[in-house]
């Protein structure tokens, strides 16, 4: 069970406390893509997400533990990508509008150059209707594995070439790509990024094990 806040904007203008929900996981909250697009810049301290059928996902926070572990495979992605020029990168706070409707937000994400080129200026400030060409998820203790592997899937189903799945809990990494059975390293030391993102190796220190 989580926690939703209700604050309309009359409340906050009278300062009244706003009111707090519980929400069970079993209960759904279905919205449209304007108005999820509308509760995302009213909540920017969230992660929002909404599932194809406009089902409303909230997810927590990072902690510090693994928000530091994401910050170090942005930055190394970053630094690659600078010196090839073959794309861009994008943090956990970019959503992308999936072909089924869902608008996913990887914790890290790539798109290669000609295709984010492509995508027309207006669509780039909301939710783009593009899919990453690589995506990756980074489990915190709090994270379903079978959750995190659906949405895995539901990438590679839409496009995205190369998918990791990265668990710092059981210091394993699954390795997804389109029409191959998943592969699963255990403690790897170092990550290549294919044909996907030529020339780049992730260092796993600091992301998978300290």
């Amino acid at each position: 069970m989580g926690t939703i806040t209700l604050e309309q904007d009359a409340s906050r203008a009278a300062g009244e406390a706003p009111t707090t929900l519980a929400l069970p996981r079993s209960v759904r909250l279905v919205v449209d893509a304007d108005d999820f697009a509308t509760l995302c810049a009213a909540n920017r301290d969230l992660r929002l997400e909404r599932a194809a059928d406009g089902g409303l996902i909230a997810m927590t926070p990072a902690s510090s533990d693994g928000g530091g572990r994401n910050a170090e495979l942005t930055i190394q992605l970053g630094i690659w990508n600078k010196a090839s020029r073959l794309g861009k990168v994008f943090d956990s706070s970019t959503g992308f509008t999936l072909p089924d409707g869902a608008i996913r937000a990887p914790d890290v994400s790539w798109i290669a150059r000609e295709r984010w080129d492509r995508v027309p200026a207006e669509d780039r400030r909301r939710f783009a209707h593009v899919v990453p060409d690589f995506a990756v998820e980074l489990r915190s203790p709090s994270d379903a594995i079978k959750d995190m592997r659906v949405k895995m899937a539901e990438y590679l189903a839409h496009g995205v070439r190369l998918g990791w799945l990265i668990d710092p809990e059981t210091q394993t990494v699954e390795i997804h790509r389109p029409g191959r059975d998943v592969e699963t390293l255990t403690k790897p030391t170092t990550l290549p990024g294919e044909d996907v993102l030529p020339g780049f190796t992730l260092d796993l220190k600091g992301v998978l094990f300290d």
